[in-house]
């Protein structure tokens, strides 16, 4: 933790911090590297001053949850609708990156009550899909990419990458409006997150997505974009630390 430093600094700290790390990680390993700037210790008024007060910046680096991920890329990922809504755009925008995860935290919690290895995607005020915790959703319907629009979502880089990948393949894109009733009648579905890159969905509050449940074409056609544009082929990472 070190108050006050310039991006710059931030930059080098934070390549400090992976050199470091890099000779602990095995081949079939991969680690995240986060950096947190807090607004720090505000003190009040006619108080001694603190080492703590004004902003600090945390850099943390973290195995991924290969093993522990590893049956989404085989099965596909469980999605639940809980109960809790997203925080609404007129109380705090969701494009902030913010890690005030609360709302996010307690509807995960409320769909692993209802099932246990679920990810939670939250409905706004008004009954449209959003996003959950750290990733963003994406429906395929007769071809046509469908995603909630930028404004109620926090557009996460995968989620750009997906965006991008899918115009250099001439895949068609809308940003809108969804409701439950799409994502039961959707031929496809799958999340994008930083861990994940792209993972399919099998199953929206029980409900099989397409006609088996598994992994569509164009969700195919989009993760060997994904890792060839990346050059690693993370799918296979993934795949190869299943537990037997």
């Amino acid at each position: 933790i070190e108050p006050e430093i310039t991006a710059t600094e931030m930059i080098h700290h934070s390549e400090e911090v992976l050199s470091r790390n890099l000779a602990l990680i095995g081949t079939d390993e991969d680690y995240w590297v986060g950096q947190r700037v807090t607004r720090g210790i505000d003190v009040p008024e006619g108080d001694p001053e603190s080492p703590l007060a004004g902003p600090n910046v945390i850099i943390e680096c973290t195995p991924l949850p290969l093993v522990q991920r590893a049956r989404l890329y085989r099965d596909g990922i469980d999605v639940v609708i809980p109960a809790i809504r997203r925080v609404g755009p007129e109380s705090l925008s969701p494009r902030v990156k913010s890690h005030n995860y609360l709302n996010l935290i307690m509807a995960d919690l409320e769909a692993q009550e209802h099932t246990p290895e679920s990810w939670a995607i939250l409905l706004d005020s008004r009954g449209f899909l959003t996003e959950g915790i750290g990733s963003n959703l994406f429906l395929v319907k007769n071809g046509t990419i469908n995603t909630p629009r930028k404004q109620s979502v926090l557009g996460g880089i995968s989620r750009e990458t997906v965006l991008e990948l899918a115009d250099a393949s001439d895949l068609q894109v809308k940003e809108c409006d969804l409701d439950l009733f799409d994502a039961y009648t959707a031929d496809e579905i799958f999340l994008t997150s930083t861990s994940l890159c792209i993972c399919p969905v099998r199953s929206v509050q029980g409900r099989l997505i397409g006609e088996r449940g598994t992994q569509g074409a164009i969700t195919k056609q989009l993760m060997d974009a994904y890792v060839a544009l990346v050059e690693f082929d993370w799918v296979n990472q993934y795949l190869n630390r299943m537990k037997s």
